[in-house]
């Protein structure tokens, strides 16, 4: 195997930067230099499959549709390269959608870099930050800074980081977002009011940028497509094809229909992150595995948790790991673990992860503060494709940036590296590819040139999609800044109400902006499977997978309708319960209140849940039906949807009988206690009841019409 030296690609790739990025990261949109024309309306899949089968040889195709591999197709795409890309799941579906959800140059990798004098990783951070600087740029709609706390407990920490933290905004130069500062204590709880304030003596803010990483990944497929790529989901490379020894193309399966074809290519890209060793033992059995998969789990937790423009860095853990808390799409994000692992496309989070999680988070928040194992609403795990250098003579030192490698069959491989380099990473590849395999192509030109949706956008597009759909506020700013310039298309799409107002755009669920009609357009993003809508056209499945469990069945019925499913429409809901129950982290209320079947009650409390249970058992059978809980609402004149009642029983049945017994009511109480289970709607209504049965009293004689 050959192996295309890293430190010869930084050191080179640092010198363009010193020569050319002030230049080339003007305002002037890059795409005024390209001859390419941009289609306006996006192929279908069906064409984008028809021209993987008719193009008699590509110039370069890209397997893998995660931030590498769509990078890698936009950047040959734009060099006017014949270009395809394959990816057997969807775009983004793997460790690109599972991201910190930051656009970074990695403050301790610095912070390494300068303590060791390592200058491989001092570049590493540098590409990176200049990488940060391009992607705000070219998707202000999908990314925008954020300012990120570091709290500081002990005096002599903060010269210590304050140090650090001015030398990440040297290094960063002329693409510094904004000066960092140091803020006094009280200034801190002012800014960030959830910190614990004991032996707080200050912090530091700095500034790193922040995105939709499963939109961010779309909208480079989708850019690529527009220019010209046929870009293809769910399609998987079943073989690699040669001719006299050299890879000259790929056998796919198109895994919605089952057919197969053969895709002919004069270069083949490997970009397939933790996947990347599968696919070079297609090529040959008997080389290294080079990647040494990692899994950073991350929850979600509701908003509350912190501000809503401030971040939290915990820069030491208990285990000497780092923690991001972090403000996202109105929720709170926290991560990341790094857990040895092994590759799979299906990873789970694992609890003893979330609880480690959920433990150092408690470590910086005000004891008033309770932080809950009920109040996490999704949490995910994604495979950090670390690698060790082919090259090197140490197999087993494991590689801090990318590598990209030529086998002797020609196949390149582009392994490692973050997401915030994605476009610096594909560069360095197609250049390799070209010289490899002597590709008549332009130079790349993809700094500076602006992604799907980024065009027409500005911060106050929102209102012009109130006034001329009659979109709710909330729903207008969530598509502008999901969709950008796109969002109009969407509006477009949008079901009138029927209401006064909005007169436009039925939300999918009511918590959330996500609107009927970004189904309908996600299916011509290419969205497959109700799984694709959830995860990555919208981000509910991350967000809060009881709610997506709610939107489910209409999202299924809207794709039904489009795509003219029928025997499927039962295998996708099930499927896509599957993927929040596995891969998201959703326990149902049952299950959470097995895993915590002791009751954990005082005597005390346990009287008082007794005398509530029997408020609503009033014949003491020891159990309470939907029967009882209706005739008690409609003593207090509420009222509540049969099917409605029957989902908030069956949350805390745990037999499945059709009714709830008084130990599994203690038991859920317990769980409340405990902060295993959050926002139990059985345990607020019969509170709340109980309540207004007391303020009411006992009813007299006289009042009630009887005695006669």
């Amino acid at each position: 195997m050959v192996t295309l030296k890293l430190e010869t690609y930084k050191l080179k790739f640092s010198q363009e930067i010193k020569r050319t990025i002030s230049a080339r990261l003007a305002l002037v949109s890059a795409e005024a230099d390209l001859s390419l024309p941009l289609a306006k309306e996006l192929p279908s899949r069906h064409a984008q499959l028809n021209a993987l089968r008719s193009t008699e040889e590509f110039d370069v195709l890209v397997i893998g549709g995660g931030a590498t591999g769509a990078g890698c197709a936009l950047d040959a795409v734009t060099r006017n390269l014949k270009t395809a890309l394959v990816e057997r799941d969807d775009f983004s579906s793997g460790t690109s959608s599972r991201s910190t959800k930051l656009i970074h140059g990695g403050v301790r990798y610095l912070q390494k870099a300068i303590m060791k004098l390592d200058y491989e990783q001092y570049l590493m951070v540098k590409e990176a930050l200049h990488e940060r600087a391009n992607l705000l740029e070219i998707a202000p709609h999908l990314s925008a800074p954020l300012p990120i706390m570091l709290p500081v407990y002990k005096w002599w920490q903060l010269p210590y980081y304050w140090a650090g933290i001015k030398m990440y905004d040297l290094v960063a130069g002329i693409h510094c977002l904004k000066s960092s500062y140091v803020l006094s204590k009280s200034k801190a709880l002012e800014l960030f009011p959830m910190l614990k304030k004991d032996r707080l003596v200050g912090a530091i803010v700095y500034y790193d940028g922040q995105h939709n990483d499963a939109r961010m990944n779309l909208s480079i497929a989708l850019t690529a497509a527009r220019y010209g790529a046929a870009v293809c989901n769910y399609t998987e490379v079943v073989r690699l094809l040669k001719h006299d020894g050299k890879v000259c193309g790929v056998r796919c399966k198109d895994l919605i229909t089952g057919q197969e074809f053969d895709v002919k290519a004069k270069c083949v890209i490997n970009a397939t992150g933790p996947f990347t060793d599968s696919v070079r033992k297609m090529d040959s059995q008997q080389v290294e595995n080079i990647c040494q998969p990692s899994a950073g789990v991350h929850i979600v937790i509701p908003g509350y948790y912190s501000p809503d423009n401030m971040g939290l860095l915990d820069p030491s853990t208990s285990d000497g790991r780092v923690i991001f808390f972090l403000p996202w799409e109105k929720m709170t994000i926290a991560g990341t673990t790094d857990t040895p692992t092994n590759v799979t496309a299906h990873p789970i989070p694992r609890e003893d992860d979330i609880n480690f999680i959920l433990s150092e988070v408690r470590h910086y928040l005000s004891q008033d503060v309770e932080v809950r194992r009920g109040d996490v609403l999704a949490a995910w795990s994604g495979i950090r494709p670390l690698v060790t250098d082919p090259d090197s003579k140490d197999t087993q030192s494991i590689c801090r940036n990318h590598i990209v490698s030529l086998s002797d069959s020609g196949l390149v491989t582009i392994a490692g590296g973050k997401w915030t380099t994605y476009r610096a990473m594909a560069e360095e590849t197609l250049d390799a590819a070209v010289g490899a395999h002597k590709l008549l192509a332009d130079r790349c030109r993809t700094v500076g040139l602006m992604l799907e949706g980024a065009k027409g956008w500005t911060p106050t597009l929102y209102i012009r999609l109130v006034q001329d759909y009659g979109l709710e506020k909330e729903v207008a700013e969530h598509l502008a800044s999901t969709y950008g310039g796109k969002a109009f298309d969407v509006a477009k799409m949008a079901q009138v109400t029927g209401q006064r107002w909005p007169i436009v755009g039925k939300r999918l669920v009511s918590e959330f902006p996500y609107i009927e009609g970004e189904v309908l357009y996600a299916i011509k993003e290419y969205a497959c499977t109700a799984i694709d809508v959830i995860a990555r056209r919208t981000r509910l499945g991350f967000l809060n997978v009881q709610a997506a469990d709610e939107a489910l069945p209409r999202i299924v019925q809207i794709m039904s309708e489009e795509l003219g499913w029928s025997r499927e429409k039962s295998a996708e809901l099930e499927a896509a319960r599957t993927f929040l129950h596995q891969e998201m982290g959703y326990r149902s209320r049952s299950e959470q209140l097995t895993r915590t079947a002791e009751i954990n009650l005082d005597q005390q409390e346990v009287h008082r849940y007794e005398k509530r249970f029997h408020k609503f058992d009033k014949e003491n059978k020891g159990f309470i039906t939907i029967v009882d809980v209706q005739r008690v609402l409609q003593s207090i004149n509420v009222h509540i949807n049969e099917n409605a009642l029957h989902e908030i029983l069956n949350e805390v049945d745990l037999n499945k009988n059709g009714q709830v017994e008084l130990n599994e009511f203690l038991q859920l109480m317990s769980a409340v206690k405990k902060g295993q289970v959050s926002d139990s709607r059985l345990a607020i209504l019969m509170m709340t009841a109980e309540e207004t049965l007391d303020k009411r009293g006992p009813v007299t004689v006289d009042r009630s019409g009887g005695g006669v």
